[in-house]
């Protein structure tokens, strides 16, 4: 059963920096394209950034282009969200998500979901 793990998360001041890790067991990473939703308090949950399988392509929202990169690492079946710059708006619970193949901009295309980390940006 493929299980998705979220870690990293934390309370940090506006302008800091966090690295999200997201690792995958139970199934074939090199073969999944992976997301990064966020969910804000009384919001719906929105498109951060995806990579495919091979990680030949990434895209990302508009809200944290130039300030987030998602990277992955095959060899320890990890995906990770490096995130600059922090704003209060990026306050939210972060999910990790996968597919088969290419990313997409959209959760329900997604079939298997981490349980989020908690990510806090303070003024």
């Amino acid at each position: 059963q493929v299980q998705l793990v979220e870690s990293g998360g934390g309370l940090v001041q506006a302008g800091d920096s966090l690295r999200l890790s997201c690792r995958v067991s139970g199934g074939t990473f090199s073969l999944y394209a992976m997301g990064w939703f966020r969910q804000a308090p009384g919001k719906n949950r929105e498109f951060v950034a995806t990579a495919d399988y091979n990680g030949g392509t990434a895209r990302y929202a508009d809200s944290v282009k130039g300030r987030f990169t998602i990277s992955r690492d095959n060899a320890e079946n990890t995906v990770y969200l490096q995130m600059n710059s922090l704003k209060p708006e990026d306050t939210a619970v972060y999910y990790c998500a996968s597919r088969i193949h290419s990313g997409s901009l959209y959760d329900n295309e997604y079939d298997r979901w981490g349980q989020g980390t908690q990510v806090t940006v303070s003024s």
